[in-house]
């Protein structure tokens, strides 16, 4: 687990930050964790929202989005209902 500094936990929190990914029915693809690749190497942060239904329970919601932070090489810094927000630094 990568130490997240202060400063980087404060950007994340930020209610001006849009989701920029959204995790629909079809669940974790390879096209969305191409498109955090993406994303993560532009600029450092990607918002991810799980559309209702797509995970049951808080539990399901922490195991999907600890394997897109696996998956993109990222770090998950803040997760808040069905949003979190990753990190990668450059």
């Amino acid at each position: 687990m990568t130490k997240i500094p202060p400063h980087i936990r404060k950007l994340a929190t930020d209610r001006e930050m849009q989701v920029s990914v959204r995790v629909g029915k079809n669940g974790l693809t390879d096209s969305l964790v191409d498109e955090m690749e993406s994303q993560l190497v532009k600029n450092q942060f990607v918002k991810v929202k799980a559309n209702r239904g797509v995970v049951e329970g808080s539990s399901e919601r922490e195991e999907l989005f600890n394997q897109i932070a696996l998956l993109s090489k990222s770090t998950l810094v803040i997760m808040r209902g069905n949003v979190a927000v990753f990190w990668r630094s450059n």
